[in-house]
């Protein structure tokens, strides 16, 4: 299916009560813009728009969307709309909140708070950049606010299916918050034999390379594993259908010695299984472990700091949309 470059809403304009300052991002599934409100506040608009199905040109404000792909439109567009009404349903510090979202153009728009920070990805960058790892206590810390809103998504009976240090957002003080939820992009794909699925290679469990393949809690524990790997190495591990054809992560793993506490290790290797029924059974699982501290103390190791605020941390919250890949099964 080919896909279209979708011009984005005017600078400028009122919509609902907020006016586009500028398109932030733009992916597959969505654009996302600076708002202002009607208080002046900044938040984050994104704006279900999918480049393969709908096509805007300068100017306009309704996309054209062919005869043929208006069912499929209007199923992601029924997915979208659901994410963000359970979204909204999610008050924690570590879930993105959903302050609003609207029905306008024939499409519908989620309205997203806006914090200062940076993304886990550009955190890692910075770290990859002084040439040092990020430490235990960094990643103990961090995903402890990230298992902790991973269990609130789920125990509202909603998956992320897009986990990954991009959409892993760190605000000035450190804490993380979930960002850009993959559900909607999932259930189109799954609904329709037009739509592929959508992956992050490295960060996507097995069981979203194939098609019909059950997705569950355990598809998220698989990416939770990833994410934490990427801050040990890092990088992203080997790509799950890559590890099918040959697994090199066991020889990654033995150059951990001494660096991490064998727990965390054992933790993150069994995230990263490629059967479901071996990861851990449960977030909570998880979070245990980085809960408790390792049974040997380990040295002191310096952080790298996250940014105070501005539009590096503008960018970072805002422009998570993009780096999304097709699943090609």
């Amino acid at each position: 299916m080919a896909v279209q470059n979708n011009a984005p809403l005017p600078e400028g304009l009122e919509i609902a009560g907020y006016r586009i300052v500028k398109k932030i991002a733009s992916g597959g599934f969505s654009i996302v813009y600076l708002a202002y409100d009607a208080d002046g506040s900044a938040v984050a608009i994104k704006e279900y728009l999918p480049s393969a199905l709908a096509l805007r040109q300068p100017g306009e404000l309704v996309p054209l969307i062919a005869r043929p792909n208006q069912p499929l439109f209007r199923i992601g567009l029924k997915c979208f709309f659901e994410e963000g009404r359970a979204l909204a349903r999610i008050n924690h510090p570590n879930v993105v909140r959903i302050v609003n979202f609207f029905r306008a153009n024939d499409t519908v728009y989620m309205v997203m708070a806006y914090e200062s920070g940076q993304s886990l990805q550009e955190h890692i960058a910075r770290s990859n950049a002084k040439g040092g790892r990020l430490g235990e206590g960094f990643v103990r810390k961090t995903f402890d606010g990230v298992c902790r809103g991973l269990r609130e998504t789920h125990a509202n009976k909603l998956l992320h299916l897009d986990l990954k240090p991009a959409n892993i957002y760190l605000r000035s003080d450190g804490s993380p918050i979930l960002l850009d939820f993959g559900a909607a992009r999932q259930a189109a794909g799954l609904d329709s034999p037009m739509l592929a699925p959508m992956y992050t290679p490295g960060f996507a469990p097995p069981e979203l390379y194939t098609k019909g393949q059950p997705l569950g809690p355990w598809s998220d524990i698989y990416s939770l594993g990833a994410a934490m790997y990427a801050c040990m190495f890092g990088m992203p591990p080997q790509a799950a259908d890559a590890r099918r054809q040959g697994d090199k992560l066991d020889d990654q793993f033995a150059k951990l010695e001494g660096a991490y506490s064998p727990e965390l290790v054992a933790t993150v290797r069994a995230c990263l299984a490629l059967d479901p029924m071996a990861r851990p059974p449960s977030v909570f699982a998880v979070h245990k472990v980085l809960q408790t501290a390792p049974a040997r103390p380990l040295a002191a190791e310096p952080e790298v700091p996250p940014p105070a605020s501005g539009q590096g941390g503008l960018r970072g919250l805002l422009g998570r949309i993009g780096g999304i890949k097709r699943a090609g099964k």
